[in-house]
């Protein structure tokens, strides 16, 4: 019995004694099938989303000290992963560079098997800039993120300015201290089916561009360098954050966090080789004109 097994048997006897402390168990024994259904699929793992080059609000005045000051930011054009990074593909990468630790709990019949939809969760900054440099991208600027996740009408959170409801968003688990990926984690293509009538949210949890779970599931590392008073000084076109630092940003909150880390301002921080159950990632490249005009964008 694989490590993965044993800790989703251990949770289950845990639900059945009454000690679970994971703040979705009672929602998800009552069939919130959203957590475990894909649907309304708009594309495979892998497939991208093209953000045209303009302009963004990014930051929040009303935010934490490293949200500050609100400033418009100048992005070229570029391409973004609808989904984060999931577990089949990041087997792929397993399966080909041996020299790489899986992350923990990791089982790699379930990555390629009814678990491969989930996000790839455990994986160090510098294992997530490796895997989308294998893939033949990269990671995403924090500004690049922000505006994928955002838009450009300064919204709060990806869907808009409303609070997340457990079927909009993957959050406010509890820290239990161990995770199934089968009943933690969100498969990356769900959670839009219902949210025009329960919510009257037209595209569900979906950000303005079309992104899938930019809040909650898994929170993503970006490329940049953590620099708590960098607004205060970047430049206004495509800023790629400080040329050094000690922590790497992470974006977006996870399965585990309060509404005030989902929103698309929030911003946290690891050390390059921080490892953790919570995080994952997403990848983006630099986009030409002609995929422009060759992809729909739905913001």
């Amino acid at each position: 019995m694989t490590r993965l097994w044993i800790m989703v048997v251990l949770g289950v006897l845990s639900l059945a004694g009454g000690h679970a402390t994971n703040g979705l168990a009672e929602e998800t024994q009552a069939g919130n099938s959203w957590l475990d259904t894909p649907v309304e699929d708009d594309g495979p793992p892998g497939s991208m989303i093209y953000v045209p080059e303009g302009e963004f609000l990014m930051g929040d005045n009303d935010g934490s000290r490293n949200e500050r000051p609100e400033h418009l930011v100048f992005l070229d054009a570029y391409m973004i992963d609808r989904y984060e990074v999931t577990m089949a593909e990041y087997q792929k990468l397993l399966d080909e560079d041996y020299s790489i630790e899986p992350p923990p709990l990791w089982d790699d019949g379930a990555a390629l098997g009814e678990l491969g939809n989930r996000p790839a969760v455990g994986i160090t900054w510098t294992y997530a800039n490796k895997y989308c440099q294998w893939a033949g991208k990269r990671l995403p600027t924090e500004a690049e993120w922000e505006k994928a996740a955002r838009g450009t009408d300064g919204r709060r959170y990806p869907w808009g300015h409303m609070q997340p409801f457990v079927d909009i968003a993957n959050y406010n688990q509890g820290t239990t201290g161990w995770v199934s990926y089968k009943l933690t984690l969100s498969p990356v293509n769900s959670g839009t089916r219902g949210m025009s009538i329960r919510h009257g949210l037209k595209e569900g949890g979906k950000s303005a561009f079309g992104l899938y779970h930019m809040a909650g599931n898994a929170s993503e590392w970006v490329n940049d360098w953590y620099d708590r008073f960098y607004y205060e000084e970047g430049p206004k076109n495509n800023p790629k954050g400080p040329a050094e630092g000690e922590f790497k940003v992470l974006r977006g909150g996870s399965w585990e966090d309060q509404p005030v880390n989902l929103r698309v301002t929030a911003r946290s921080k690891g050390e390059v080789d921080y490892q953790d159950l919570t995080t994952g990632f997403r990848c983006a490249k630099d986009a030409t004109k002609e995929e422009g005009k060759s992809e729909k964008s739905p913001g």
